[in-house]
């Protein structure tokens, strides 16, 4: 590790052990630019981070994605977790979008942990300039498109979580993770 002029050059171990070169600084302006042996990576995007391997769903599990090693190799990817990030534990009572409220399977109302995690989500987007996300599809926080219904029998229904529905009005485009090959198109446009 080494630090010359707020470029910093780290040596670290790739995933198939080789050693990679890493540069991150600024270069031009404000924006973090990060370079791993010579290749530029184009965007920061924020993924759910259950869908990057982190035990940190509902049930204490996470759901790793079968492209995150290609994400990674071409992006930084900045991991969240909402439900976390607002003050709920893992594992916890299972939760559904009722209205614009979000109520667990034993009633309680958890709408303001949602509503914080999601805030504190979108400060993290606008720190890091992120253009999108990939988050975990149907859930009550990061679900984009369809959501549990709130019955709690597995039905569903249009609409999106209270974090997918934060990030897109302020601009951030939200991709589920069956749709990583829509987003890597859609950057290559």
């Amino acid at each position: 590790f080494s630090c010359v002029h707020n470029v910093y050059h780290v040596k670290r171990k790739g995933s198939e052990g080789q050693s990679q070169a890493v540069l991150i600084g600024q270069f031009g302006g404000s924006q973090a630019e990060t370079y791993i042996n010579g290749r530029k990576r184009n965007m920061n995007i924020l993924v759910s981070a259950c869908l990057l391997g982190v035990e940190c769903r509902y049930n204490g599990r996470s759901v790793l994605i079968s492209r995150a090693e290609e994400l990674l190799s071409r992006h930084h990817l900045i991991p969240v977790c909402p439900e976390i990030m607002g003050g709920l534990a893992t594992p916890r009572t299972p939760a559904e979008r009722v209205g614009s409220g979000v109520i667990t399977r034993d009633g309680g109302d958890v709408t303001a942990a949602y509503e914080k995690g999601a805030r504190e989500v979108l400060k993290l987007a606008q720190l890091y300039g992120c253009q999108a996300a990939i988050l975990k599809e149907k859930s009550p926080s990061c679900g984009s498109g369809q959501i549990y219904d709130g019955t709690f029998t597995g039905t569903l229904t249009e609409g999106d979580g209270v974090c997918a529905a934060c990030l897109k009005e302020h601009g951030i485009r939200v991709y589920g993770e069956s749709q990583v090959g829509r987003l890597l198109e859609d950057i290559e446009r």
